[in-house]
């Protein structure tokens, strides 16, 4: 039985049926779908196709995990080159210019080992990853991004770990000893590269065993520990290969011969306040590379606070304005920081 409304609906049909030219079963077909309220499909008996089943996500995580799993050798080499050329541009030229390029390396790497299933697939990769991680840390710790470093080094620990790679282990712990230097804490950073020299055990090479030596006498000194210091000092120098070569071939990231090592040893004793280190900074000064620029931004800030410490203030400003031209050029926010400290003591 019609309702009125419906029987409303009817008469406006009705109504138009004299003006419509279409077939009499199509006018027929208009008025029972405003009637019924179906559609053209549902009239004729027809059904349209289900709607496929919405995505679970497994087909893309396979999908990844099979990307994953085909990353080579060839292709963790691949990731190192591309550290390694990362690196020869941050000595260089500074880090401020290389956050975007350092911040996709390391999504890309995470990525492959987050779908690695296998260990023999995660390991490699992994390593990778703790190495760029490092890189990235201390290139944040440089622009004054003090939290970003302390998370990139955490990264690199865990990587490191996972690898089974204690010389990595070893020196992203070390390195992250400086984060906590720099925020006013050197005597937990003693601890923390002290714990570093052991979690590298028998395995660390004999290059990067006297790098830790000389990084925990650096720290040493912030701490105003200055016998500790020279001992540290002293076992750098005994654990240092001989020779001009300055590369670790097992740890790429590690430069020193001796005279990196001259340069470090003046650095530390200049905070200390000691006469040596004058002859030591001129030494390191002569014999430096010239690629490494923000390391000799490094030495000029050394050879400034040495020269102030014997009271030779146009010595100290001098080389204070060498270090500020090479602080501004790489970007380097930790140097520019150090070279006002400096200079308000002049």
């Amino acid at each position: 039985m019609l309702t009125i409304a419906s029987t409303a609906s009817l008469r406006v049909y009705v109504s138009e049926w004299e003006n419509d030219r279409r077939p009499i079963s199509e006018r027929y077909a208009k008025i029972l779908r405003a009637l019924l309220g179906i559609t053209d499909d549902e009239l004729h008996g027809r059904h349209s196709a289900p709607d496929p089943p919405a995505a679970d996500g497994y087909d893309d995580l396979v999908n990844r995990i099979d990307a994953a799993h085909n990353v080579s050798l060839t292709m963790v080499k691949t990731f190192m080159d591309q550290t390694e050329l990362l690196r020869t541009v941050d000595r260089q030229m500074g880090a401020s210019g290389l956050i975007d390029q350092m911040t996709g390396h390391l999504a890309t790497l995470e990525d492959a080992l987050t779908f690695a299933v296998l260990p023999d697939t995660r390991r490699p990769v992994a390593q990778a990853l703790a190495g760029a991680a490092t890189l990235a840390a201390w290139q944040a710790l440089d622009v004054g991004a003090v939290e970003r470093a302390w998370r990139h080094y955490e990264l690199g620990k865990r990587a490191a770990k996972e690898a089974d790679a204690p010389m990595y282990l070893a020196h992203a712990t070390a390195e992250q000893a400086y984060v906590l230097c720099d925020a006013g804490r050197p005597g937990v950073a003693v601890e923390l590269i002290r714990d570093a020299q052991s979690a590298g055990g028998n395995v660390l090479s004999p290059r990067l065993r006297a790098w830790l030596y000389a990084a925990e006498a650096e720290i040493c000194a912030k701490a105003n520990m200055p016998d500790d210091c020279r001992r540290a000092l002293d076992s750098a120098v005994r654990c240092l290969p001989s020779g001009e070569e300055a590369r670790d071939p097992d740890m790429l990231s590690i430069f020193l011969n001796e005279g990196h090592l001259s340069r470090w040893r003046g650095n530390a004793l200049a905070l200390l306040g000691d006469d040596d280190a004058v002859g030591s900074l001129y030494a390191a000064l002569n014999a430096v590379d010239p690629t490494f620029i923000r390391a000799t931004a490094g030495l000029r800030c050394d050879l400034a606070q040495a020269h102030l410490a014997r009271g030779e203030y146009d010595q100290a400003a001098n080389h204070l304005r060498e270090a500020r031209l090479l602080a501004n050029r790489t970007g380097s926010v930790r140097h520019r920081r150090r070279i006002e400290q400096l200079t308000q003591q002049l």
